[in-house]
């Protein structure tokens, strides 16, 4: 297909397009994988495609299907489609997010699954209510297996476009011995007999209507002229399955995406999807997107140079015509309270020279990095926002956990105890609480006094005394302990003995494996203060300071709520083995998790416009002991030619390595396009980097949870189940790790948390 040179007569949509995009916007028909690097200008390309398509009278607005990840996505896309072709974007009834489309779709065609029109959708508070009913139904452990733990297993199902026919039992023994399917099947019934259904429901129930009902897949296929996807490589098997579905007939589907940014594996993206188009649509039309309008040439040449590695990419070459600009930054630092004070001095200049901090961010790998950072801007006075979560001092783990430590350190705090007296669950119902407040009124005494009063009288039920006396016990037993223990080790004891610890594995998911590691950063912050009442006051004053809201702000984010965003000057720090790439995603995912690992990376470099500066330690403290790192394997992999290094570190190399134990890297046998390994280790003497292998080299307390040094039920030649890998024989321990051969997937390293006794 020739396509028209650009000319004046050009609509206004089509100008200052490049030719890339061009091509986008006029390639209409048959399917085109529109590959759309970081910057390109992917947006514009996508909403001028659809004014095209409406303008030039191919298809009517609702005939065309416009799906998006996020609600701020399609109203973006709304907007500039509207500027462009006025008032007919209004009749555009299928732009929208997946979920809206799916649920007006199934709204239609409810009766086909069980429901009736008028479904509720349920959030995740009663999904797992209703969970937790069907579990004691079954006469389950609760405790032991967690509904939320059921609900991420039914969750994944639904992202894979699995019914519970669909489950095997090798999928169902991830869940109280075999009984997943079971339960799942039962949720599923129940949600019918409710009229309701979840958020994943919206899709696998399309999905089923669509494969089981022909007819309703040809009015849709008829329908939709034009099928346009947005950030394609983010689509689970679900979304993907249903799209190919829909395509089949006029094969009219344009995917705009980018597998180097495929970083949401956790929660259902399959980086694949992209990665088969051609397989998928024969003939198909692929176009690259590589003009980069964000970033200058040394920026893009690091980003290139890391996610040049990854064997399983499509490919392309970033460029731009911007100015040089400076070098990515490497700056090698002694350890983490040095790591804080650096940034905050390079902010400080960088507003001494009149940038704006809203310009400026701080990108971390995971949640618990951000505390070193608020204390340090909070003592010299630089404002700060946390996007995509709460400040590290506002999360509900510390809250829980300072409302313990406020507690041992003062008997009075009501408040505190009222947060803390049933977390995690003592038995207490609400009569047991109502009853202590009419005592502590009615005789003017605390609320922890009124609970010893009452936990020896006949005024609560057998269980509410006997755990509520334990509670108050155990506060006593705390508190005598301050006087004689380190208060870090204080809250690490209050933390496992009051079952707030083994609360948190339980779930044995993501978020509370990020809990955790949230809860051993407080206790290491703890370690900087000479007295518990010292730190309750740091505490304090932190939480209390919150500068104007209007205010310029340094922006604080991890990397995976900083994709589509863009800044001048980013700090992307704890750039070091174990940190970035997380041990935790190699020892559970093995090599695909490091290539997304890896592809995070390159989204972190490339939300830098002006100036990027990559940081790491030499040093980090951890449960009150130094802990010696290694540059991460992505630095060794910045070209040379796009970084100028630096150290503020002299004859300090060796000391890198100690208190360290090495192993080969399981990866490192595996080429990329380069020629080289996945990593490069940095030279000791020179401050260059060799050509050798890195070796992955495990901090000696890297457990996730608080105090944890290893279980004491494991043992060599154990067999124990993982809900991922299914059985195997513990091979090999190292304080809270475990080398396990599983029966199907081999040998894995894991955490202990993440296994049962079977």
């Amino acid at each position: 297909m020739t396509l028209p040179l650009p000319s004046p007569n050009d609509p206004p949509y089509l100008r200052g397009l490049n030719p890339p995009q061009r091509e986008a916007v006029l390639t209409t028909e048959g399917p085109v994988l529109v590959l759309a690097g970081a910057g390109t200008g992917k947006t514009a390309a996508l909403t001028a495609r659809l004014a095209h398509l409406v303008a030039t009278g191919r298809a009517y607005p609702s005939q065309i299907l416009s799906v998006t990840f996020t609600n701020k996505a399609a109203r973006e896309m709304r907007e500039r489609v509207g500027k462009m072709i006025g008032p007919a974007v209004e009749g555009m009834p299928w732009l929208g997010t997946f979920h809206s489309i799916a649920a007006k779709m199934l709204r239609r065609h409810a009766e086909l699954v069980g429901l009736q029109s008028n479904f509720t959708i349920l959030d995740t508070d009663d999904q797992l209510r209703l969970m937790k009913q069907l579990i004691q139904a079954e006469g389950i452990d609760e405790k032991r297996w967690p509904a939320r733990q059921l609900g991420g297993l039914i969750d994944q199902w639904k992202n894979k476009g699995w019914t519970p026919d669909d489950v095997g039992a090798g999928e169902s023994e991830g869940y109280a011995n075999g009984q997943g399917q079971k339960l799942y099947a039962a949720y599923q019934a129940r949600l019918r007999a409710v009229n309701a259904c979840d958020f994943g429901d919206l899709l696998l129930h399309i999905l089923t209507i669509l494969k089981k009902h022909r007819d309703v897949l040809q009015s849709y296929q008829e329908r939709f002229r034009y099928i346009l996807v947005d950030e394609y490589q983010d689509t689970n098997s679900s979304q993907y399955l249903s799209l190919r579905l829909l395509a089949q007939t006029r094969k009219n589907i344009c995917c705009v995406g980018d597998d180097d940014q495929s970083i949401y594996s956790w929660r259902g993206a399959e980086v694949a999807n992209i990665l088969r188009f051609e397989k998928d649509f024969p003939g198909a039309t692929i176009i690259k997107l590589e003009q980069n309008y964000r970033s200058t040439p040394h920026i893009l040449g690091a980003a290139s140079g890391v996610i040049a590695e990854n064997g399983t990419r499509l490919g392309k070459t970033l460029w731009t015509d911007i100015d040089v600009g400076e070098k990515v930054r490497v700056v090698g630092i002694w350890d983490g309270p040095e790591e804080a004070r650096r940034v905050g001095e390079e902010i400080e200049t960088i507003q001494r020279d009149g940038g704006s901090l809203d310009e400026v961010a701080i990108l971390v790998r995971a949640q618990h990095q951000t505390r070193e950072f608020e204390d340090r801007f909070i003592q010299i006075g630089l404002p700060y926002r946390i996007v995509g979560g709460f400040r590290f001092y506002e999360r509900a783990e510390i809250r829980d956990a300072l409302a313990y430590l406020r507690l041992v350190n003062q008997p009075a705090d009501d408040l505190a105890f009222e947060r803390i007296v049933n977390v995690p669950k003592r038995g207490l119902g609400d009569k047991a609480v109502e009853k202590l407040h009419r005592l502590s009124r009615a005789e003017g005494i605390p609320l922890l006094h009124a609970a010893a009063r009452i936990s020896d009288t006949d005024e609560l039920t057998p269980q509410a005394r006997r755990s509520l006396g334990s509670f108050v016990g155990d506060l006593a037993r705390w508190r005598d302990r301050a006087a004689q223990l380190p208060h870090a080790e204080l809250a690490r004891q209050i933390l496992d003995e009051s079952g707030y610890t083994a609360m948190l594995q339980a779930e044995r998911s993501t978020e509370s494996a990020g809990r955790l590691e949230n809860l051993s950063e407080l206790a290491r912050a703890m370690e900087e203060y000479e007295t518990l009442g010292a730190f309750l006051e740091h505490v304090s004053l932190v939480m209390d300071n919150e500068a104007q809201a209007e205010s310029a702000k340094i922006t604080i984010m991890t990397i995976h709520a900083a994709k589509g965003l863009e800044f001048d000057s980013t700090f992307l720090v704890g750039w070091e083995e174990g940190i970035f790439p997380s041990q935790r995603a190699l020892d559970e995912g093995g090599l695909n998790s490091l290539e997304e690992e890896r592809r995070l990376a390159y989204v972190a470099i490339t939300r830098a416009r002006k100036r990027c500066t990559i940081l790491h330690a030499a040093n980090r403290r951890i449960y009150g002991q130094w802990t010696s790192s290694i540059p991460s394997r992505f630095v060794g992999e910045l070209p040379p030619e796009h970084v100028e290094e630096e150290s503020s570190m002299t004859g300090g190399a060796s000391l890198w390595r100690a208190n360290w134990s090495e192993r080969e890297d399981p990866f490192a046998h595996v080429e990329r396009g380069t020629g080289r390994g996945p990593g490069w280790q940095r030279a000791q003497s020179s401050g260059q980097f060799s050509r050798e292998p890195v070796r992955i080299v495990e901090a000696r307390a890297s457990a996730v949870s608080i105090g944890n040094k290893g279980r004491s039920d494991m043992a060599v030649g154990l067999r124990v189940f993982h809900q991922k890998f299914g059985y195997g024989i513990v091979a090999e321990i190292e304080g809270n790790k475990l080398e396990i051969d599983f029966e199907t997937a081999g040998r894995k390293r894991v955490m202990d948390s993440f296994v049962s006794l079977p």
